[in-house]
């Protein structure tokens, strides 16, 4: 017993210290590099320390071993621990500016609401505009998932809709810099920080369905204007303290799904966690079963009438775009 328990607790650390060296070393090769050209030597250091340290696990010099390779796993925790997200640097155009709101009476009026015209992923007419919203008028909340990289992986977009035929869409995305791109290695480890842009949906959709074309679904929810105007208001209050104090973007934790999330869970009494927040392509049947689409389809027809690629592209960015990629996408009922 005593000689299973100690090569129980031998293959424990081991796998603790291989562990913690696949951490280090991928946050000091993903961090270093920006800042120096030799910044991956630290990186391959760290890996033949951690490699260095389970090799002696089975040597007399154990424990000296653990003791160095401890002092230099806190000494980049405490680095890693200093790192803070920029609010300044040469900003891809689409992720230029941080939208932010104030509220007068039961007026929305939002400043930074991005309304590009996208003619490719590459080629658009960069436009910001300022726009007021009657909160007493927001009628819907519908839900857009862009399919980027098959059935398990989108993009998450919701969208809320006003008397007089507008539609205020949102989406959390990387900030990234002028020739960066998007990483899910990468953002595990502070490479991109957090923004959250408010749309015309011919610019935050049509860009997905026109300019890409991607494979975007769009699902109506049954969610009521008490719950869609709190909704939004979470909204407007997170993109404010994002504007005030900027958030690194994690591929894991902080992405377009688990931000929502969080501000759904402060005006709905529970909300299961879920293997599907995290492989988000299957969010809309995640969706279907809390009720939110309602229950005069099921989930499969949802998704097939919800199918707006098509119809975008044969229809253009005309500016009754948002009515027409709704046809034919059913209406919850009450």
């Amino acid at each position: 017993m005593r000689t299973f328990l100690t090569a129980a607790c031998t293959a424990l650390l081991c796998l603790t210290i291989l562990l913690a060296t696949l951490w280090a070393v991928l946050a000091l090769w993903y961090r270093l590099p920006l800042l120096s050209p030799h910044g991956w030597l630290p990186a391959a250091g760290f890996a033949a320390l951690g490699l260095g340290a389970l090799y002696a696990q089975f040597t007399p010099r154990r424990l000296r071993a653990l003791a160095t390779f401890s002092l230099a796993l806190a000494t980049v925790l405490f680095w890693w621990s200093t790192l803070t997200p920029p609010s300044d640097r040469d900003w891809s155009p689409d992720v230029a500016r941080q939208v932010s709101g104030t509220v007068d009476g039961n007026i929305l009026t939002l400043d930074g609401v991005r309304n590009f015209a996208w003619d490719s992923p590459e080629d658009f007419t960069p436009a910001w505009e300022s726009r007021s919203y009657d909160l007493t008028t927001l009628e819907t909340v519908d839900l857009a998932m862009s399919y980027w990289a098959g059935p398990e992986m989108a993009h998450m977009i919701l969208s809320f809709g006003f008397e007089n035929g507008d539609y205020l869409a949102w989406s959390v995305e990387v900030r990234r810099a002028m020739g960066g791109g998007f990483s899910p290695i990468a953002d595990l480890f502070k490479a991109n920080t957090l923004a959250i842009i408010a749309a015309d949906e011919r610019d935050l959709i049509g860009t997905r369905t026109n300019a890409r074309g991607e494979d975007v679904r769009l699902f109506r929810t049954n969610t009521s204007p008490d719950r869609g105007r709190a909704l939004l208001m979470q909204y407007v209050e997170a993109s404010n303290q994002l504007a005030a104090r900027p958030k690194w973007y994690n591929s894991l934790t902080t992405n377009c799904t688990t931000v929502v999330l969080q501000m759904i869970r402060t005006i709905v009494d529970e909300v299961p966690l879920d293997w599907r927040v995290l492989a988000n392509g299957y969010l809309p049947e995640y969706a279907y079963e809390q009720g939110v689409f309602g229950t005069s389809h099921n989930i499969q027809d949802l998704r097939r009438l919800g199918a707006i690629t098509d119809r975008a592209q044969a229809h253009g960015l005309l500016p009754d775009y948002s009515k027409a990629i709704r046809q034919g996408v059913p209406t919850p009922q009450p």
